[in-house]
């Protein structure tokens, strides 16, 4: 721009524009309208595509976790019931305890060393009949897939928008309120209406992408439904014989 600036007045080319409805304040306002709406849509779909990638990975997490229930059935009752117990303990801590946590982007490392338990539970199990042993194997592989499904948890806990692009946003968003008044405006009565509710506007959806940032708090949060739908089927899941 400095070099434009330059050449022009050494080349004696355009007109002084001092008009705030003028070519320079038009194009200028125009631009920075449109990277405030770059901006502002990069903040909202990264945050949406972000929550709804994990939402559907908590399903794919207690799928495995009602599977690995499903598959301890043929293992001897005792056996059985205390693996299946500790799953439904499990399950319970993720909703009541370690939920909550997530908002802070980490998960519990209680829950870790309850499944890590568990599994080395069943690997100690003694089986002595064929169906036990296939029961034994199911199980642990169930518990593979169970263990990167929290994996992916904790990634998801952790995801958050590019850096810088909530600061952008708001940066921008102040740019277009005060520009027209940068170029020269000076509006009066009821042109002060719609300058308001542009600010106002500007203001509520900044605020907006500021909410949805992170996928396990704010107004697209993740909430544990689908922890809560393993545990009302667990009890619809019959006992081990």
């Amino acid at each position: 721009m400095a070099l434009a600036v330059v050449l022009f007045r050494t080349l004696g080319r355009g007109t002084d524009d001092r008009d705030p409805g003028g070519a320079s304040a038009g194009h200028a306002g125009s631009m920075l309208s449109s990277l405030f709406l770059l901006v502002f849509a990069i903040a909202i779909v990264v945050p949406w595509t972000s929550a709804d990638a994990a939402r559907q990975n908590t399903y794919m997490e207690t799928q495995a976790l009602v599977e690995t229930y499903w598959a301890a059935a043929p293992l001897p009752v005792p056996d059985a019931d205390q693996l299946r117990e500790g799953l439904r303990e499990y399950a319970r801590y993720v909703v009541d305890d370690e939920w909550p946590l997530m908002a802070a982007g980490r998960l519990g490392p209680e829950g870790t060393d309850r499944l890590e338990s568990l599994r080395a539970y069943v690997a100690e199990l003694p089986v002595t009949t064929d169906e036990a042993r296939d029961a034994k194997s199911t199980v642990l592989d169930r518990m593979a897939d169970l263990f990167a499904a929290r994996r992916q948890r904790a990634a998801d806990a952790g995801t958050a928008p590019p850096p810088g692009v909530l600061l952008l946003t708001v940066v921008t968003g102040v740019l277009v309120i005060v520009f027209p008044f940068l170029a020269g405006a000076r509006p009066r009565g009821f042109a002060l209406i719609p300058v308001t509710a542009m600010a106002v506007l500007l203001g509520v959806g900044v605020y907006l992408a500021w909410n949805i940032a992170h996928p396990f708090s704010g107004g697209l949060a993740v909430r544990p439904d689908a922890f809560v739908s393993a545990l009302h089927e667990f009890q619809r899941i019959p006992e081990g014989r």
